[in-house]
């Protein structure tokens, strides 16, 4: 062997292969900047061409409500949506995602007249055409800046063509679907009663309402004098005479003054006692004891067994509010009425309850509701003395008058304070009542049962919304569309001047949409009241009194419930419009179910039910954002995370700056942030479970940080050890080493796992997969391995191109992987890929993901992993006791043997001996079987250690680590120099043959 010349002995360094790569250490805002729009929307105008239109995927996007700023449950739920979006790109799909808004309704309206004070009359009302005015420049201006928000989260969307519900197009559409369930019977006009915002002055459905657990109302018991009673109750001794009062319990003693019937239930028993203070009392018998120790007195029973069914119907008592000369009025049969709680006896309001409604209607007694639409009482709430109730708000000082008065009668036995569970209008945050006004309902009861049929085509994520949303549809027969507000869309009814009838009918709305079509819908606001062109020809015919525009608006949820209309036809081949719909579990009660059934609506009307589907083919749920104590975001408690933070890294610690050695840090230096981007935002949602509540906060931020870190430094490993490769250079499968194999292996499974975790929407899994194969099998494992060949062999070697080839493979399916979730990240390892690479690859994030290969997936290479791995955990431990001796330093400063347990199977160690120094990256590494002795060179080694390991198969050898038998090699490291040759920085064989290859060529 020739002798290296001295020039080049100076420099080994030099003669290695170390990586180099263009791709940096962190991105700078700039690149971030031109990254977001080549993988946001010049990827989604790329796909929209390039893509088979037959091969399409839609998501369709549950509208945000256009009225305040972005948070970080805003972005869980879009970067979840564009994650299912890339991984559908990935497979092929051409993705159909439009973004939308919710931009009508109650909270737009009152936040802009909250800003806009001066354009109030003089008696503090605005007109409807000003309010509609100015809520529609706010949501206008809330849009822009969210999806300037969105758009920063790197959401691949077709944002040029997005939808707003206040657009004419949508207003149109939506107008077109309530025609059909006009058309079909479904829409109708009641008095009856509705939950109700004093707060804001509307009818809410019921999607509208949030239960407070904590409500405290003042609950009473009362007693109505019975003015009539069965014969021979009247007959019996002991009663004549006497004047028996039916006692009741109520928690909303507002409601007395609308009573109208007192309810009983048939099959229960109930008794007359007598009460030293308060008379002769009929109550159920089973809550005698209860009554005993409310009042704190002991009761007589005068009259047991009293069945109920003697009593409905033939029992009358006197009105509490009516004055003495109104009507007696009547104790009737309800099966509602329970021995629970109370009295067993239930007073009834028809026009302030829903079931005494429906009790009373099948009696002809009609609902009435002495309570104005900011919850205050009328006139008509005491007739005779309209000055003791009136204008007083029901909730508050209303309730305690009513209270006084019963007291003042004589009725009031008790009243206290009343914890329990209560509705509240979810936007107002205040507590609500229930109050019967003329409202528009649809009716959900006809299409209840095609929808539940609907609903068993759909999978749900997680599966226990199918369930959630199941319950929410059964429970729910009619649903209250109309909203007494001005920023809607109208319900275009008519009404007759003088009878106050509704007119609305397929003909009537048709001509109103011809109308809205050429003057716009605020015309139908600011048209002269007269204005003969919104009323049909066939009703301007008709002499007397004309007709009038309604003001009514229709419920936002049916706003964005129709917005199924906005995805282009024909469907998919599953026969829904989309194929997935994503939102908040709070949406089962809103926006799911409102468009599952306008849409059945719109089949029915179409007669498209034979088999009847949901707009969704998927419909997936998220928890709420929390912080890391498990509390809600809230700006009060100041937990609040903005999303900019996190992509900014200002929760984290700032880095370290660097500076002249001995000089100090300026006292003003600003800190400098690692601004990961979208990217880190982006990791923490696709890492969290969403299917459940989702924390947040600096810790979990941190671990999301370490993991794009990881990310980003594999990246870097991989494109400086391929900046010379070539896919022309690549190794065949079967020339390349035990190590190679392993790494496509784990690769294999990695790419494998995370995709099936994608299909089913488990991107959490996908990314646990990703670290652990980072941090573990290819960082701590393969990496380390193949260290060695890839620096200090010579370039083409079959074995550094057999490694080549084997990282070419990782980093080809880890962006691929991760181009769902991390897309910059990608997208600038496309930037800095070398250009004989880059010549014959497409664009990581427009390839359709490959699949790995299946000669990879060898399960026996598992085992033969498992069996290095034993080994080299002993040999690990063994040299970290060297280290604490201070006997060696890097591994590389070690000799291994490997005596083999004593079994007849074959031993991968032994097969593969020649690799095994490269994979445990220490020197040397001899095999030997269980009986051979020990080489002499370990027992009389400077200094020596052993270690037992146990394979997966059981069997159990002995490794042994000791001094180097050897010279170290100055390029390479390793101590493979004989003793005899360590001289004049002499290096190694293999070193020596590289660096004369290097001289030749250069």
């Amino acid at each position: 062997m020739a002798e290296v010349p001295r020039k080049l002995a100076r420099s080994w360094s030099s003669t290695l292969k170390l990586p180099k790569s263009t791709f940096p250490a962190r991105v700078t805002p700039a690149d971030q900047t031109k990254y977001l729009k080549r993988c946001t929307d010049d990827l989604y105008a790329w796909q929209r061409h390039e893509r088979p239109a037959d091969q399409c995927f839609v998501l369709h996007d549950g509208p945000p409500y256009a009225n305040g700023d972005l948070h970080v449950g805003h972005a869980l739920n879009k970067i979840l949506k564009d994650i299912i979006c890339r991984a559908q790109l990935g497979l092929g799909k051409r993705v159909r995602y439009v973004p939308g808004w919710d931009c009508h309704g109650l909270p737009i309206e009152l936040k802009a007249l909250e800003a806009r004070k001066d354009v109030r009359d003089e008696d503090g009302s605005v007109k409807a055409a000003v309010t509609r005015k100015i809520a529609r420049n706010l949501a206008d201006r809330t849009v822009k800046k969210q999806m300037n928000g969105f758009r920063g989260f790197a959401v691949m969307a077709d944002w040029e063509n997005h939808w707003k519900t206040m657009d004419k197009a949508f207003e149109k559409r939506q107008l077109g679907i309530f025609r059909e369930m006009v058309e079909k019977g479904l829409i109708y006009r009641r008095f009856k009663p509705v939950y109700w915002s004093p707060s804001t002055g509307t009818a809410l459905a019921e999607a509208e309402l949030e239960y407070k657990e904590d409500h405290v109302s003042t609950a009473a018991y009362v007693k109505f004098p019975l003015v009539k009673v069965p014969s021979y109750l009247k007959q019996n001794p002991l009663l004549r005479g006497k004047t028996i009062s039916a006692v009741i319990w109520t928690t909303t003693p507002w409601t007395l003054p609308a009573n109208a019937v007192v309810a009983i239930n048939p099959s229960l028993e109930y008794a007359i006692v007598d009460s030293a203070t308060h008379g002769h009392l009929l109550i159920a018998q089973s809550r005698l004891e209860s009554l005993e120790c409310l009042l704190k007195e002991d009761l007589s029973l005068i009259m047991p067994g009293i069945v109920g069914s003697d009593l409905a119907d033939q029992t009358m008592y006197q009105s509490l509010f009516k004055g003495p000369d109104a009507e007696a009025q009547p104790v009737i049969a309800a099966d509602f009425v329970t021995a629970d709680s109370g009295t067993g006896l239930v007073h009834c309001a028809p026009g302030h309850g829903m079931e005494d409604y429906e009790a009373c209607l099948a009696r002809g007694i009609p609902a009435f509701a002495p309570v104005d639409d900011y919850g205050k009482f009328t006139d008509l709430a005491m007739p005779n003395n309209p000055k003791q109730l009136s204008g007083k708000s029901v909730l508050d000082e209303g309730n305690v008058a009513v209270l006084e008065y019963i007291k003042s009668q004589g009725r009031l036995l008790s009243q206290h304070r009343y914890e329990h569970k209560y509705p509240y209008d979810w936007r107002s945050k205040q507590p609500i009542i229930i109050r019967a006004t003329e409202q528009w309902f649809a009716d959900v009861a006809d299409i209840q049962e095609n929808a539940l049929k609907a609903l068993r085509d759909v999978e749900f994520v997680p599966a226990s919304g199918q369930t959630r949303l199941e319950n929410f549809v059964k429970n729910r027969s009619e649903w209250c569309i109309s909203r007494q507000r001005a920023w809607g869309v109208p319900i275009p009814a008519l009404y007759h001047e003088g009878t106050g009838d509704a007119i609305l009918t397929k003909d009537s709305v048709s001509h109103i949409m011809n109308v809205i079509d050429e003057r716009g819908v605020d015309a139908w606001w600011t048209d002269d009241a007269n204005d003969p062109a919104w009323i049909p020809p066939s009703l301007r015919e008709t002499s007397g009194p004309g007709y009038r525009r309604g003001t009514d608006t229709m419920d936002v949820w049916f706003d964005s419930g129709t917005s199924w209309a906005e995805v282009e036809t024909p469907y998919g081949n599953h026969g829904h419009p989309a194929d997935v719909y994503l939102e908040g579990s709070d949406q089962h009660r809103g926006w799911f179910q409102s468009g599952l059934l306008t849409f059945i609506a719109h089949q029915l009307a179409s007669n498209e039910t034979s088999t009847p589907r949901a707009p969704f083919k998927t419909l997936i749920t998220h928890g709420f954002t929390l912080d890391e104590e498990g509390r809600k975001m809230s700006k009060s408690i100041g937990n609040v995370i903005l999303p900019q933070t996190i992509m900014d890294g200002t929760l984290l610690p700032p880095l370290k700056q660097k500076r002249g050695k001995g000089k100090k840090q300026p006292e003003n230096q600003q800190p400098v942030y690692d601004s990961l981007g979208p990217d880190a935002l982006r990791l923490w949602a696709a890492g969290s479970d969403y299917t459940r509540d989702v924390v947040i906060g600096k810790q979990v931020l941190q671990t999301v940080h370490t993991s794009l870190h990881k990310y980003r430094v594999t990246f870097k490993l991989l494109l400086g050890a391929l900046s010379d490769f070539s896919p022309a250079s690549m190794v065949p499968y079967d020339e390349i080493l035990l190590v190679d194999r392993i790494a496509l292996l784990h690769l294999s499974e990695m790419t494998l796992a995370a995709r099936a975790a994608c299909e089913k929407f488990e991107f959490y899994k996908a990314t646990n997969a990703v670290n652990r194969w980072a941090n573990i099998e290819f960082s701590a494992f393969y990496m380390e391995a193949i260290k060695d060949r890839l620096y200090t062999y010579a370039e083409n070697s079959p074995s550094r191109r057999a490694a080549q080839t084997t990282l070419f493979h990782i980093f080809k399916h880890l962006q691929e992987v991760l181009a769902p979730i991390t897309p910059l990240l990608v997208e600038e390892t496309f930037e800095h890929t070398p250009k004989a690479i880059r010549a014959e690859s497409e664009h990581p994030l427009r390839r359709i993901a490959s699949e790995p290969a299946s000669e990879w997936q060898k399960p026996l290479l598992g085992g033969d992993y498992q069996e290095i791995v034993a080994v080299h955990s002993a040999i690990k431990a063994m040299l970290e006791k060297a280290r604490g001796q201070k006997q060696t330093g890097s591994s590389l400063q070690s000799f291994v043997h490997i005596q083999l347990p004593a079994t007849n199977a074959p031993s991968t160690l032994q097969q593969n001996s020649n690799e095994l120094a490269d994979i445990f990256v220490v020197s040397s590494v001899t095999v030997g079987g269980a009986d051979e002795v020990i080489p002499d060179a370990i027992t009389s080694a400077e200094w020596h250690y052993s270690e037992e390991y146990e394979l997966p198969n059981g069997g159990k050898g002995t490794v042994y680590a000791y001094t180097p038998q050897a010279a170290k090699c100055p390029r390479c490291w390793r101590y493979v120099v004989p003793k005899e040759e360590a001289a004049d920085d002499k290096a190694c064989g293999r070193c020596e043959d590289v660096v004369q290859e290097l001289d030749a060529t250069s």
